[in-house]
């Protein structure tokens, strides 16, 4: 039986007009983030050998090593922004504007001050750091690190703040827009990637200045048009900052602050402990073998970012049938996702050599293999995860994360000194840290929704 170009289109409106309405704000998101995120996994793609040949794969991984501890400022949000994202939803869900509002405002003053301070002590800080011994550099590159880590501290913490119009999209169940906020920033980096290597020399200063630069550009003037449009009702104002509502989103917040700093050490660290411990080459290895994983990750989880606001908005509506109806199908789509795993996994010493070039930089399949089994244990973890971060019952997770970070450290030292495995340590560490995830949650998930316990700790 052969199909017209009509009968799909007919199809695939009839799928995105039916259901119930969270669904169908489902699958129109997921639609457009699935559109919006190919076209990020292309440019991603595109921009690693385009950066890694302006540098060389030694300075690629310094980059990648001074974004990563950057990334560390995630310390100082403790969590208003994972707090927002709730309350905005419930908010929302009541009906009550001026309530969302306040949240909205109140959220973007506390971060602001944070990152103004934040900003201040590092700026400062960093002129004492011994980047040579930190990162295992020549001592003539210090200079030139200490200045990246200037530009790279200073458009993050810029982001920290901008990127709270993403929060309000994601907890609106609008993650499309979000991800088309990120796919411009991107766009406008490549751009700039590629005329930096036409017209200059390999220079990491450059290159944070590039993608610094196109993502802060796109976020102020995504934040002005959003809030004086489809926002324009929960346009923050300095009226509507409310102290007795940052003490709101900061005692849920801080549930999903503790579980944040154990995803920073096990992950974000991971480049660190790699450049501290072997070389700034081996981070770049890594990093390629990571992305190269990461790009089906990325895919698993557009379809799945709904799902966080869309557990938010039915637990607090009774609606029990549709949450558990939605991770049932989310189980059956992840095996096709594992399988396709398995098949790069297979393919990857060919991949690297096309995407990269011959003899551009070794990767061992030990460290593609361990990076398939984190992805994919990731992927099924973040379905029951995303549930119990929806409901809010987080406080499991919370010292659960406090023990597996430990944990973490822990088992990365004893891996590398005592038994003197290679970067193979890290990725072990990091799998296994990842013990609520793909041991826990789906536990506190089934005694929540399917044996509804009596015991109070699973819902808190």
């Amino acid at each position: 039986m052969k199909y017209t170009f009509s009968d799909l289109l007919f199809y695939l409106k009839n799928f995105l007009t039916t259901g119930q309405e969270r669904s169908i704000i489902a699958k129109k998101n997921i639609l457009g983030s699935l559109i919006i995120k190919g076209l990020s996994i292309v440019i991603s793609l595109v921009v690693v050998p385009l950066t890694l040949n302006y540098l060389n794969p030694s300075n690629y991984g310094i980059w990648l090593v001074l974004s990563s501890m950057v990334m560390w400022l995630s310390f100082f949000d403790i969590g208003f922004t994972q707090g927002l994202r709730n309350k905005f939803a419930v908010a929302k869900a009541k009906g009550d504007i001026q309530l969302a509002r306040s949240y909205i405002s109140t959220a973007y003053y506390y971060i602001s001050i944070i990152f103004i301070i934040v900003w201040i002590v590092l700026f400062i800080v960093r002129k004492l750091v011994n980047w040579h011994s930190l990162l295992n550099i020549p001592i003539k590159d210090e200079q030139q690190i200490s200045t990246l880590a200037v530009i790279i501290l200073t458009y993050l913490c810029l982001q920290f703040v901008l990127r709270i119009i993403n929060t309000v999209l994601i907890a609106d169940q609008n993650p499309a827009k979000s991800s088309f906020l990120d796919l411009l920033g991107q766009l406008i980096s490549l751009v700039i990637i590629f005329l930096l290597t036409k017209f200059t020399k390999g220079s990491l200063i450059y290159l944070g200045l590039a993608v610094g630069i196109s993502q802060i550009i796109v976020l102020v003037f995504g934040t002005l048009f959003l809030f004086n449009n489809k926002y324009k009702i929960y346009r923050p104002s300095f009226k509507y900052i409310k102290n007795e509502y940052a003490k709101d989103l900061l005692n849920l917040g801080i549930k999903f602050f503790v579980p944040q700093i154990a995803s920073i050490v096990q992950y974000q660290s991971a480049s660190f402990l790699i450049a501290h411990y072997f070389n700034t080459e081996q981070v770049t290895s890594y990093n390629i073998a990571y992305k190269y994983f990461f790009t089906l990750q990325m895919v698993f989880m557009i379809l799945l970012t709904p799902l966080w606001s869309g557990v938010t908005d039915a637990y607090h509506k009774g609606d029990f049938t549709w949450i558990k109806n939605v991770v049932n199908k989310y189980l059956l789509v992840l095996v096709p996702f594992v399988l396709a795993g398995g098949f790069m996994l297979a393919l990857s010493a060919q991949v690297y050599d096309l995407w990269l070039g011959k003899n551009v930089i070794h990767i061992a399949f030990s460290i593609s293999f361990l990076c398939y089994i984190y992805l994919s244990t990731f992927m099924f973890s973040s379905i029951f995860v995303s549930v119990i971060n929806g409901v809010g019952a987080l406080t499991i997770q919370f010292i659960t994360s406090i023990v597996t970070s430990i944990g973490f450290i822990a088992l990365s030292m004893i891996l590398i000194k005592r038994f003197h495995f290679g970067i193979e340590a890290i990725l072990i560490s990091i799998i296994l840290s990842n013990v609520y995830g793909f041991l826990i949650a789906p536990i506190q998930y089934y005694k929540i929704f399917i044996k509804s316990s009596k015991s109070r700790i699973w819902y808190q």
